[in-house]
């Protein structure tokens, strides 16, 4: 059998195993139900305000934004957990010695994020539709929407966490990612429209890809007219394709170069070095 075919089957099983594993473990639970029940929690309370302009109420609204950054968050923030963690305790070294491991090691981490972004989406979601009034999801075109957004913003976020991941040998120096990001999303329009923001921020978050996994969100979930508070009164479907678009394409390149190299530097003294330096800190 191609070797490579060997490596992506193997990653594929990696993948679904290392999923199921988290809906038995309590902490990766916790991590799953806890950051729903409290948004939903906020929701509710935004439920009876209403968005500038409409009465539309702000928490209906906010759920789709809501979805959109889940996406994000998770392709980006969980690869870039796994990569760092697994780099420290030499998972990747071992991955490295395997012919093949990298790849079936990546394809395994692309199965468990995509799962687990699928899952958190859903317990997001479900609930959501029978406590928000003014959801559009009665129809095939909202539920087409709902999938291409979640899979190109999966394509175009997880590439850029693998980078990211690389970068960092440290798990707690992630934060010097995790600060940004979490500006980024409450500059994106999660909680409030973005066309209240000055011109100049708008601008910026435009950049980004959380700002348009959150209108691609609200575009598929939310009526028609509600794209009259969205910049350009619009969904701008062709722009939210392009700027993902971009950014997968820009991930992708430069994902296997860091990637390649990351793993060129692994070696069983780098590990031991990163362990000794753990327990110094632990005592």
């Amino acid at each position: 059998m191609n070797p490579t075919t060997t490596a992506i089957r193997s990653g594929l099983a990696r993948g679904r195993i290392e999923l199921r594993q988290t809906f038995t473990t309590p902490q990766d639970l916790w991590g799953y139900l806890f950051p729903t029940v409290v948004l939903l929690v906020v929701m509710l309370v935004m439920r009876g305000s209403t968005i500038p302009g409409t009465d539309f109420s702000r928490g209906t609204m906010t759920l789709p934004s809501v979805l959109g950054v889940s996406v994000a968050f998770g392709g980006l923030v969980n690869l870039m957990q796994y990569l760092t963690v697994e780099r420290e305790d030499g998972t990747l070294l071992r991955a490295k010695a395997t012919p093949g491991g990298m790849l079936g090691y990546l394809v395994g981490k692309v199965v468990t994020v995509s799962g687990m972004v699928l899952v958190s989406v859903a317990i997001t979601l479900i609930p959501g539709m029978f406590l928000f009034e003014g959801l559009a999801l009665n129809t095939a075109g909202a539920w087409l929407t709902l999938a291409w957004v979640l899979a190109i913003g999966l394509v175009a976020t997880m590439p850029i966490g693998a980078v990211f991941g690389s970068l960092f040998s440290n798990p707690r120096n992630m934060g010097i990612v995790m600060l940004p990001v979490m500006g980024l999303v409450a500059a994106s329009g999660i909680f409030y429209p973005i066309t209240g923001l000055p011109e100049w921020l708008q601008f910026i978050v435009q950049i980004f890809p959380i700002y348009w996994l959150g209108l691609g969100m609200r575009s598929a979930l939310l009526p028609d007219d509600m794209a009259l508070v969205e910049i350009g009164e619009s969904w701008r479907h062709l722009e939210t394709v392009g700027v993902l678009s971009l950014w997968a394409i820009l991930g992708l390149i430069i994902a296997p170069i860091v990637l390649r190299r990351m793993a060129r530097r692994e070696s069983g003294s780098s590990v031991a070095e990163r362990r000794e330096k753990a327990m110094q800190r632990i005592a």
